[in-house]
């Protein structure tokens, strides 16, 4: 089955830096696009990151800049590199792929990993 894994999330300073990597299982990797969201307390989930199977990467104008996303297809990873970290960049992040099931489009989500930005 379809299996996402994040990790790498902490405790960070303003203006620090984390890495998070979620590891894929149980499809194509290298063949789908995918995304990384966030939801902080309160709030919607929103995207922060895509990278398409080409490479392609969009970003919202509140982490353009300051996010990079990446992916290893050879280790069916995708990688989120956070710089200039933000208090209201808190939340948890979350790695998402939307896979073509039979006829049918399916989202699936990995767990989360918290990412807390504070003195």
């Amino acid at each position: 089955q379809v299996l996402l894994v994040e990790s790498g999330g902490g405790l960070v300073q303003p203006g620090g830096s984390l890495r998070l990597s979620c590891v894929a299982s149980g499809f194509s990797f290298r063949h789908d696009a995918m995304s990384w969201y966030r939801q902080a307390p309160g709030k919607e989930r929103e995207l922060v990151a895509t990278i398409t199977s080409a490479g392609s990467t969009n970003s919202p104008d509140s982490v353009k800049g300051r996010f990079t996303i990446s992916r290893d297809n050879a280790q069916n990873t995708v990688y989120l590199q956070m710089n200039s970290l933000k208090p209201e960049d808190t939340a948890v992040y979350f790695c998402y792929v939307k896979i073509l099931v039979g006829y049918n489009w399916s989202d699936y989500w990995g767990q989360g990993t918290q990412v807390t930005v504070s003195i």
